[in-house]
């Protein structure tokens, strides 16, 4: 009840002239760099990041998850109407939707991407709002060696369960925790890794490394690819909205079982990438004519959109409850929680019960509004595409370089934010990774901090992490976790043994 009487002071919080407006431009500017092929949410948050440092958390933190939600609506429409992921999740969609769109049912394709991706990110939603609070109330009984265990987890679910290859997650991470290491050590004080640099004693800034590794790499490999957009024109009426939506009973499983899909591989390191193929995957199998898909079946747009949506959504649970971000995008919302001197973790519920509650509370406004904007905006931000990318790429360059200079005033970061874009480019062109180093860079600190100060208080001792039950069960899950493709294939080696000895 507490929660509830909570949440309805969030929306009372929310209903002002001024939030909404900042919610509406939100949403439009999320739209936009979700169309826009080369940025998507993480860019987009990371890119428009430092223009809400003048805001009040409140305000600040509703207009970055008004751009998310719009991202996720907006990359939709470019894998649907020119076969174009506007994200990596959205590869799936192209699946069908490109087809539908050949068909001449873009605006089906369209309204079902749309309402799928609500749908999703409405039962995340709800997850958060009550699972949330009770996450947290249990991780007030962490202290350092708990939370070390908990990044530990973190770190190896990467490893074990990620999708990429696992040399290459280990590479990424690496080095992101080596670079998380630069600049003056908080426990003892001494400089590491600055080689006589000045402008290196505070550290590489987590949001100028994230503004030149998304932004910047993504508009060099564009301009190498000289993206050609040639695309179906589309206009969403009421007369197919209501015929997509009068259909939506016949699909519950697949609505209800991709929601599951993505919230659960949201709150794990899974990511939203695997949540939208293995719904469509699982789609797939269990219908009744599974080579209908991938020839414009609406299916195969429900399917990926709700668990990609679901999963980009529950991401933000365990960054709220723990402080431990469960995608890129929720890094980077962390990263901006910690510059406007919020530490996301259990005591933000104690601390900043409004800030949360709003929160949530914008979470469940920005997706109403969202889907209705979206609907109605569809042949306008479509035309966008047609502008020569020529004449995108230097506004998005110039954007970057204004974020990155104005997080600090400094030159320097300039240059690192161009650094981290070559990086960040040849890591794609070599298939390594960035959310783990992401991940890496942004956790480094915390996780070494807690790692000292659990040795500091043990005496050196490692037993400090089996010391009670429940931090002796995180740090044995990490450790299964990390091993796990050795343990699975040692499991499937037994089964098919015993299958084969009967």
């Amino acid at each position: 009840m507490e929660a509830l009487g909570l949440l309805l002071h969030g929306f009372a919080v929310l209903l002002t002239w001024k939030t909404l407006v900042l919610m509406m431009v939100g949403l439009v500017l999320g739209i936009f760099v979700g169309v826009l092929p080369g940025l998507g949410g993480p860019n987009g948050v990371a890119i428009l990041l430092p223009l809400t440092f003048t805001m009040d958390p409140t305000s600040a933190i509703v207009m970055l998850s008004s751009i998310y939600w719009g991202a996720l609506f907006g990359g939709a429409i470019t894998s649907i109407l020119f076969n174009i992921p506007g994200e990596a999740w959205s590869v799936a969609t192209t699946f069908d939707g490109y087809p539908m769109a050949q068909q001449g049912r873009a605006a089906e394709a369209l309204t079902a991407a749309f309402t799928s991706s609500f749908i999703g990110s409405l039962v995340a939603v709800l997850l958060i709002t009550f699972l949330a609070p009770m996450i947290s109330s249990f991780a007030l009984k962490f202290g350092p060696p708990e939370f070390f265990a908990v990044y530990l987890l973190t770190f190896c679910s990467f490893v074990g369960l990620g999708r990429e290859a696992r040399h290459k997650t280990v590479i990424s991470m690496s080095l992101g925790l080596l670079l998380a290491g630069v600049g003056m050590d908080t426990v003892s004080g001494q400089l590491r890794m600055t080689f006589g640099s000045a402008e290196l004693l505070r550290g590489i800034n987590f949001l100028v490394a994230v503004i030149g590794l998304f932004g910047i790499s993504e508009i060099l490999l564009t301009m190498e690819e000289r993206l050609a957009l040639r695309g179906h024109a589309a206009s969403i009426s009421l007369r197919v909205v209501l015929g997509v939506w009068k259909d939506l009973p016949k699909y519950w499983v697949t609505l209800l079982r991709s929601s599951f899909i993505g919230c659960w591989l949201g709150i794990t390191p899974g990511g939203a990438i695997a949540a939208s193929f293995m719904g469509y995957n699982l789609a797939k199998r269990f219908a009744k004519d599974p080579e209908s898909f991938g020839k414009g079946r609406i299916e195969g747009v429900f399917a990926p959109e709700t668990a990609a949506h679901a999963s980009g959504t529950a991401a933000l649970l365990p960054m709220l409850a723990l402080g431990i971000p469960g995608s890129g995008t929720a890094a980077i919302l962390l990263g901006g929680l910690m510059v406007w001197g919020l530490n996301p973790g259990p005591l933000l519920f104690v601390e900043h019960k409004d800030f949360v509650w709003g929160l949530i509370a914008s979470m469940y406004l920005g997706n109403v509004v969202g889907l209705v904007l979206v609907l109605t905006t569809v042949p306008i931000f479509a035309s966008i595409l047609r502008v020569p990318f020529a004449a995108v790429a230097p506004m998005i360059v110039v954007s970057c370089a204004i974020g990155a200079y104005a997080i600090q005033n400094a030159m320097f970061d300039i240059w690192l934010m161009l650094g981290f874009g070559v990086v960040g480019y040849v890591f794609k062109k070599i298939g390594i990774p960035l959310a783990p180093f992401t991940l890496a860079l942004v956790l480094g600190n915390r996780a070494e901090d807690a790692f000292r100060l659990s040795m500091i208080g043990a005496g050196g001792d490692l037993k400090v992490f089996w010391s009670n039950g429940l931090v002796g069960s995180i740090t044995t899950l990490a450790i299964v976790l990390l091993f796990w493709p050795v343990i699975d294939g040692l499991l499937a080696r037994v089964g098919w043994t015993r299958a084969t000895s009967r």
